[in-house]
């Protein structure tokens, strides 16, 4: 696994925490606000990840497609 995808990964699985502790902010009628800058926060690393993902796509998939012709 290259290091983009292991980037990538640590970011959704962070994320994915996040939200189950957002969920839990939720169930324990937590402050409106706290939830909502932490649901910003989850936001800017799923956007984090995306980012990872695609810089990966260009690098290798793009790259391929272009050395091979574009035949992928």
């Amino acid at each position: 696994m290259n290091e983009e995808r292991k980037k990538s990964l640590q970011t959704l699985k962070t994320s994915k925490g996040q939200i189950e502790g957002i969920m839990k902010m939720i169930e324990d009628d937590r402050y409106c606000m706290d939830i909502s800058n932490q649901i910003l926060s989850s936001q800017a690393l799923l956007k984090r990840a995306n980012l990872l993902i695609l810089k990966q796509h260009l690098d290798h998939c793009v790259t391929q497609a272009c050395l091979n012709g574009g035949s992928e």
